[in-house]
C-alpha cells in the first residue's frame, strides 16, 4: 500500500467510526503503531482528522451531531455490552435518567419490565419504554433537535430541574482523562450536564473508542462523574489515568 493510499484509508476509516484507536489502525493498515502515529501527525496538519490521546477523531465530529441512526450501527457490540453492564445496576423502585445516546436505547430496549421510573430526554427511549406497563416515562420535552430524536433547549433543563434521581446514565462524544467528558453539540451538552446535576449517582457509558479523545464542548468535570462503563478494548494507561482520578471502572464482559 503507497502512502497515499495509507492516508487515504486513515481518513476514511476515521470519518466513518468518528474516532479510532492507533492500535486498531496499525492492524488495519499493516503497519507499525509508530508509523501510523507519524501518518496521524502529517494528516493532523493537513486538518483531514484531529489527534487524540491514543488515537484520532473525524474533524466532522466538532461539527455537528451525527445523526441517530448512524450512531445505532457505530460499535453496536460493544454499546450493546455496555447497555447489559447497566442494567445490571438498576434495581425496582430505583428512579433513573437515561441521555439520548444511543447506548441507552440499547439500556431501554433490554430493561425488565419492573417498577421504575426513567426521566428522559430522548423519543427513542420514551417509545422504547411505552409497552413496558410497570415502568413510568417522564419525558423533558422542549425543542426537537432531529438527528438525535431528542428534546434539547431551555424548556428541556428547566423539566430535569424538577426531578432528582437516583442514578442517570450518560454518554458523551469524548472522555479525556484530564479534561473530563464533552460533546460535539452545546445543546446536548448543556441537557446531558442537567441530568448529572440531578443524580445521585452518575455514569458514563462510554466505548472505549471514546476514551482518550476531546470533543467540542465541555458537559462536566471527573469530579462529577462516579463510575465509568466500558468495554475490554480499554487501553490499559487509559484505565490507569481514570482510576487515579477517583473513578470506578465497570469494563463490560464480552458474551
Amino acid at each position: 500500500m503507497l502512502v497515499a493510499e495509507r492516508y487515504d484509508k486513515i481518513v476514511d476509516l476515521v470519518n466513518e467510526r468518528g474516532s479510532i484507536r492507533v492500535s486498531e489502525l496499525s492492524e488495519l493498515c499493516g503497519v507499525t503503531e509508530e508509523t501510523i502515529r507519524r501518518d496521524l501527525d502529517r494528516l493532523e496538519q493537513q486538518g483531514k482528522l484531529r489527534r487524540s490521546h491514543g488515537g484520532a477523531v473525524s474533524v466532522k465530529e466538532t461539527q455537528a451531531e451525527i445523526p441517530y441512526f448512524e450512531r445505532e450501527v457505530i460499535h453496536r457490540d460493544e454499546k450493546m455490552r455496555i447497555a447489559k453492564a447497566a442494567v445490571a445496576l438498576i434495581e425496582p423502585y430505583d428512579r433513573i435518567a437515561l441521555d439520548a445516546s444511543s447506548t441507552a436505547w440499547y439500556m431501554a430496549s433490554i430493561l425488565p419490565d419492573i417498577p421504575l421510573t426513567v426521566l428522559t430526554n430522548s423519543i427513542k427511549v420514551a417509545l422504547e419504554l411505552s409497552a413496558k406497563e410497570k415502568i413510568e416515562v417522564i419525558s423533558t420535552g422542549g425543542i426537537l433537535a432531529p438527528r438525535s430524536l431528542s428534546y434539547v433547549g431551555p424548556m428541556a433543563e428547566r423539566s430535569l430541574e424538577a426531578y432528582y434521581v437516583d442514578k442517570a446514565f450518560v454518554s458523551c462524544k469524548g472522555v479525556h482523562p484530564e479534561r473530563g467528558i464533552s460533546e460535539s453539540n452545546e445543546l446536548q451538552a448543556m441537557v446531558k450536564h442537567k441530568l448529572i446535576k440531578q443524580a445521585a449517582a452518575v455514569y458514563l457509558l462510554a466505548d472505549a473508542s471514546k476514551i482518550g479523545t476531546q470533543a467540542f464542548t465541555h458537559v462536566a468535570g471527573w469530579e462529577e462523574i462516579g463510575t465509568v462503563i466500558t468495554d475490554g478494548h480499554i487501553d490499559a494507561e487509559d484505565a490507569r489515568l481514570l482510576k487515579d482520578k477517583g473513578i470506578a471502572l465497570i469494563v463490560a464482559a464480552e458474551a
